[in-house]
């Protein structure tokens, strides 16, 4: 895999084809989980680590795997490596794991997994599939912690809140003060379709400048006007 093609992996994955942004595949945890930055980086960095090492799994297997029976054999590649994930959460950190709940598990049913697995890895190398999962996956987590950002800054007034779940002895940063009333529609449900929808449509306005300066420079220069006849 060469330079090039590792910089238009990392940016279909971060921005041109964003799993939440632009393909909307994984609403579910997207919405459920992105109550605070801490619970969805953490669910998006355990989807990275089922993406990429079950990317490399199936990119490794292709050519054994028959083609009638790929989507189960990908299902229990999947199912395994979301079993590794969900069983480390449980042991080195159970207090998230609890506030986590069933959707660690539901790695397993997640669509931008079993896309990503069926429509690139199944059918290139190893290496770049790796990236591939790498990548998609980070855009995922990306989204994941401006969304949960968004929505804690606005429900609680902190950002953080967990951290010590994770790092024992840190605490929360409280943006707004200790009087801050909170909104409480930010960490419900409806914010949650909320921010996102404001999410994608500050993606739609960035893409359409993007392609409207692109299609200027690319524009033809306008011809000449013909030079009037000089006088004998």
């Amino acid at each position: 895999m060469n330079l090039q093609s590792f910089r238009e992996s990392a940016w279909n994955g971060l921005w041109r084809q964003n799993t939440g942004l632009v393909q909307l595949l994984g609403l579910c945890p997207i919405l459920a989980v992105s109550t605070s930055v801490v619970n969805a980086a953490s669910l998006g960095l355990a989807t990275v680590v089922v993406m990429a090492v079950s990317n490399l799994a199936v990119a490794s297997l292709r050519n054994f795997i028959p083609y009638e029976i790929r989507i189960p054999v990908f299902i229990l590649i999947i199912a395994a490596l979301t079993t590794v994930v969900d069983l480390a959460f449980n042991a080195y950190f159970h207090d998230l794991y609890l506030v986590l709940g069933i959707f660690i598990p539901l790695i397993v049913t997640n669509c931008i997994v079993l896309a990503r697995v069926e429509a690139y890895a199944a059918k290139n190398d190893p290496v770049s599939s790796t990236v591939d999962g790498v990548m998609m996956g980070l855009g995922l987590v990306w989204l994941l912690a401006v969304l949960g950002g968004l929505r804690e800054l606005a429900g609680n007034g902190t950002l953080f809140a967990g951290i010590e779940m994770i790092f024992p002895g840190l605490s929360a940063i409280s943006v707004f003060g200790p009087d801050y009333p909170g909104f409480l529609i930010g960490i419900l449900p409806p914010g949650a379709f909320f921010a996102l929808a404001c999410l994608i449509a500050l993606s739609n306005v960035i893409r359409a400048r993007a392609a409207k300066r692109k299609a200027a420079t690319q524009e033809p220069a306008a011809p000449a006007a013909d030079q009037p006849a000089s006088a004998a």
